[in-house]
């Protein structure tokens, strides 16, 4: 969803998927302790394909013990941009362009830069006020699902999955979206 919001709808999809360990033990409560039989690939990696020409690698895995790779890294021409973790809202944002010696820390420009989770029912609330679209629709979400069952049917098939859906890249959230939203 995040590399939609990026870079816009895709328009296929590439991946690999393997079951590393056929059972786990169940680590949360209220089942703790216990062996569940695993029954979905635990480890992915993806080629995205974008309509705007972007090209992602992507990789999904439940199968390392820890990892310092960047969430989301962005190549361009000029420079590279690291994005933070979509889960967590906030910084830092990185970028470093081609002559730079070090990275440069962005300032984050639009808030909400604390768990908020709930940002997209109050942009559902206030596009249905305004009589707009909202961001988080179902379109988008037909989409980035078709995007994840393409990947797991690509590995299964050995081949390239196009997408069969489409959506509208989101607009992003006004810079004074908070103060609008009240």
């Amino acid at each position: 969803t995040a590399l939609v919001h990026l870079m816009g709808p895709l328009v296929s999809v590439m991946g690999s998927a393997n079951t590393t360990h056929k059972t786990r033990v169940i680590s949360s409560q209220p089942k703790a302790g216990q062996v569940m039989q695993v029954e979905t690939p635990t480890h992915v990696s993806a080629n995205l394909r974008f309509a705007s020409g972007a090209l992602a690698t992507m990789i999904m895995t439940f199968d390392v013990q820890a990892s310092e790779l960047p969430r989301i890294e962005i190549y361009g021409t000029k420079g590279t941009l690291s994005v933070p973790d979509p889960n967590t809202f906030g910084g830092p944002v990185r970028l470093k362009l081609t002559d730079d010696t070090d990275w440069q820390e962005l300032p984050l420009s639009h808030g909400h830069t604390e768990n908020s989770r709930g940002i997209g029912t109050a942009d559902m609330m206030l596009a249905i006020q305004e009589n707009r679209p909202h961001r988080a629709n179902g379109h988008l979400a037909q989409h980035v699902l078709d995007a994840m069952q393409g990947i797991l049917e690509s590995s299964e098939q050995g081949q390239t999955i196009p997408m069969t859906s489409n959506c509208e890249q989101p607009e992003p959230l006004p810079a004074d979206f908070l103060n609008h939203a009240q």
